[in-house]
């Protein structure tokens, strides 16, 4: 009686954990299968305002974030008992639902939300929830390789425009085979009975186990070898001459037409897992074959894999792949979603949208009409039932959260559509040193960013209690990456700081570095005067040039995201912008193209800088606004591209605006631009250390073009070397930062406080769309 007590409260436990802010739930959607229930909702999460007075403000405006819950379906009824206790007033009174057991749960959901009911098609579900992943999430496609010992997942980002028409292969019982050209043009184009059911049912009978994932476990154990005729076995070494593999399957089940020989290897103890194997790689053939066939047929761009028969099961997408690469002739790559098993969800619940969007067009939330981002920190890992309560838990959850991002974001513009564009440097997922050496380095600055949150929230009674949980969620986080760096798709320096933000947030730390920003930025604007007034003095432009790119690069020394710079700025005296000016590298610097951008700078007139800057205080105070002030001084215009919400102690576009009013006071230059609107701040879209220009403020996007920008520059260690080091340009671009971590610094070949300056004349190919 003790442990079924201890096994409901911990149900009871996950069940709260998971169903998360019920009390702000607008909207929900259902898909109900025969083992499996997905459950759509949608609520709104306060944002938080920290205030100078280290306070803080709970309810201000709100974002839009989407759950999708799955679990087993003897644990329906619970959850549901949970939300009609819990759920607020419904905004949408109605619910739809989706999947085969829609009938028998309708009425129960009518009356436990108090809503109308509405059941949609689950072939457009499915392809609206495949459209929505692929186009938010960008680490949601991936190939599995598995003989790559190192990381078998590769993920790539899919153009939104370039991936139509695809082949959607979803997998259940049988196989169903949809084209799809957009989110409301797409159609079955065929199938197969040979599916989930097949494997399933005759796995049953073959080896009188009734357990699907047990019969998965089985088949990854088995040898098909003692099952199947090989090419080998039929033509011996002289199979290579047919230009055929000798592991070749000729006949599956092959050997077994011998009664004789049936008799002996049943006797083995490896029997049933060898037939389930077989089993397995013949209907995993057939299937990709089939799908090769119609990609063919259909001129389609890709194929996606999807359904109960796949949910991250290696062997499963083992076979897959072996089977679409050998009929393709390499041609095409077998490709999955990390969450293909909420895909039908997702599309019910914007198929509610829509519905409720049509019949209250006075009511239509605009937020549906945004971008969305993954919330890792509300999520599990790919392709595990991942307990919210202790492990111990009988009842396991995967979990999936968006967020909204308030804009729409586009592809950059001027990105060489010619050269696929990866923003990270360094892959975790595939440089286990590298890994090691960022999940350690994390582990370690979690401590300082702590203190900084606790003392931006010092008068708050809960701030201790509060930051204890984001030392605990982060490491927590860091220990999954660790033993998988694919659990959130691609791991890299980027994503381990992106969720460190992420769990600030969960935690009301909206802002962490406040006032140590509004510090930085009033002693820098203290020496402004002094530090424009020093490149007024040189009269040689040429000479005025290097000196604003080393302020450039000394004002980028400045950086709270790097431990050996913030010995530097919390000792007694501080870190003068002379001091970081003085720690520079000496010329030749690690990338030292200096005087090609010289050349490059006096032989063009330059319409339109555009600088996406980095940090707070002396970086965009003292190093970029005079480097940005040589060029309106030559009549090009200038666009400040800040972040959209905080991180660290980058500068955000609010806060860059707050300062402009002063800046203007202390220089007719910059005042007279401002004022002719040929100096322009603005957001790139983004709340991070880092720059990924796959996904960019669509606004800042449309005025790059209008504004004919034929220059990209991009400063800081974060945003120029972690991200965008090797990225290419339709314009010229110049990379400006100095390396401030040891680690890093030793894998370019130089040392702490060298010097990155980097120039690239652009390329006339194909602008990004």
């Amino acid at each position: 009686m003790a442990e079924e007590s201890e096994t409901l409260e911990e149900t009871r436990a996950t069940i709260e954990n998971t169903l998360r802010n019920l009390q702000n739930a607008k909207q929900f959607a259902f898909d109900i299968g025969s083992s499996l229930v997905k459950i759509a909702y949608s609520s709104s999460v306060s944002k938080t305002k920290t205030n100078y007075d280290r306070t803080m403000r709970k309810h201000g405006s709100s974002v839009m974030r989407l759950h999708f819950i799955q679990f087993h379906i003897k644990k329906f009824r619970e959850c549901l008992d949970f939300i009609q206790k819990e759920c607020g007033p419904l905004r949408v009174k109605s619910a739809v639902c989706t999947g085969s057991g829609t009938t028998q749960y309708q009425d129960i959901i009518a009356n436990a939300l108090g809503v109308e009911f509405h059941k949609v098609n689950e072939m457009e579900c499915l392809v609206k929830g495949n459209n929505f992943l692929l186009n938010n999430i960008l680490d949601e496609a991936f190939t599995y390789d598995h003989h790559n010992d190192v990381c078998k997942y590769s993920f790539e980002t899919i153009n939104t425009k370039s991936q139509f028409p695809y082949l959607l292969v979803n997998i259940g019982t049988g196989v169903s085979i949809y084209k799809v050209e957009s989110d409301e043009c797409f159609e079955r184009v065929g199938g197969s009975s040979m599916g989930g059911g097949c494997f399933f049912g005759m796995g049953s009978l073959l080896t009188h186990t009734n357990d699907f994932d047990a019969l998965m476990r089985m088949a990854e154990e088995g040898d098909h070898r003692s099952m199947d005729i090989l090419v080998s076995d039929i033509y011996g070494g002289r199979a290579h001459k047919l230009g055929l593999p000798n592991d070749l399957i000729a006949g599956s089940f092959g050997k077994c037409a011998d009664a004789e020989y049936v008799e002996a290897v049943k006797k083995n103890s490896h029997y049933r897992s060898d037939v389930l194997r077989s089993l397995l790689l013949m209907i995993s053939n057939s299937i990709g074959q089939i799908a090769v066939l119609y990609a063919s047929t259909l001129n389609a761009n890709r194929i996606y894999f999807g359904g109960y028969f796949i949910r991250n099961h290696p062997i499963v997408m083992r076979t897959m792949t072996f089977a679409v690469n050998f009929w393709s002739q390499g041609e095409i790559q077998a490709q999955f979603l990390r969450h293909e098993g909420y895909t039908s969800a997702v599309g019910a619940f914007l198929k509610g949208v829509e519905m409720f969007s049509d019949s209250h067009p006075e009511e239509a939330d605009p937020s549906y009409m945004c971008s969305w981002k993954e919330h890792y920190a509300g999520s599990t890992a790919l392709g595990r039932f991942v307990p919210t309560a202790p492990l111990s838990s009988s009842f396991n959850v995967g979990v999936l959260e968006m967020e909204c991002c308030e804009m729409n974001l586009s592809m950059f513009p001027l990105l060489r559509s010619d050269i696929v564009y990866r923003p990270d440097t360094v892959s975790l997922n595939h440089d286990p040193e590298a890994r090691e050496y960022w999940i350690c380095c994390m582990e370690g600055s979690i401590e300082k960013t702590i203190v900084k949150a606790v003392e931006s929230q010092s008068n708050c009674a809960d701030v201790r209690q509060r930051a204890e949980n984001v030392r605990r969620k982060y490491l927590e986080h860091l220990k999954i990456l660790r033993e998988k760096p694919f659990a959130y798709g691609c791991c890299n320096v980027r994503n381990l700081l992106d969720l460190r933000e992420q769990i600030l947030n969960q935690f009301l730390f909206d802002d962490a570095f406040l006032n140590q920003k509004r510090f930085e930025n009033e002693r820098a604007m203290e020496e402004l005067s002094a530090v424009l007034k020093e490149v007024d003095a040189i009269s040689n432009e040429r000479d005025r040039q290097i000196l604003v790119i080393k302020g450039l690069l000394a004002g980028n020394v400045f950086d709270w995201g790097a431990k050996e710079v913030v010995k530097l700025m919390e000792d007694n005296d501080g870190l003068t912008f002379k001091m970081a000016t003085a720690a520079l590298q000496k010329r030749p610097w690690l990338v030292d193209d200096l005087d090609v951008w010289l050349e490059a700078y006096f032989s063009n007139d330059y319409r339109c800088a555009l600088i996406f800057v980095d940090n707070s205080g002396a970086d965009v105070l003292l190093g970029v606004l005079p480097f940005a002030r040589e060029f309106i001084r030559r009549h090009s215009k200038v666009i400040i591209a800040c972040n959209w919400s905080p991180a660290l102690n980058d500068i955000t576009e609010h806060e860059m605006e707050a300062l402009m009013d002063g800046i203007c006071e202390k220089d007719e230059t910059i005042k007279n631009a401002v004022l002719e609107r040929r100096l322009i701040v603005c957001n790139s879209g983004q709340g991070s250390p880092c720059l990924d220009l796959r996904r960019i403020n669509s606004s800042l996007c449309e005025l790059v073009v209008s504004e004919g920008v034929d220059l990209v520059v991009i400063e800081g260690m974060g945003r120029a070397i972690h991200t965008n080091f090797d990225a290419h340009f339709t314009c010229d671009s110049l990379k400006a930062a100095v390396i401030k971590t040891k680690w890093l610094a030793d894998r370019l070949g130089g040392s702490v406080f060298s010097v990155v300056c980097k120039f690239e004349h652009g390329s006339r190919g194909t602008v990004s769309s």
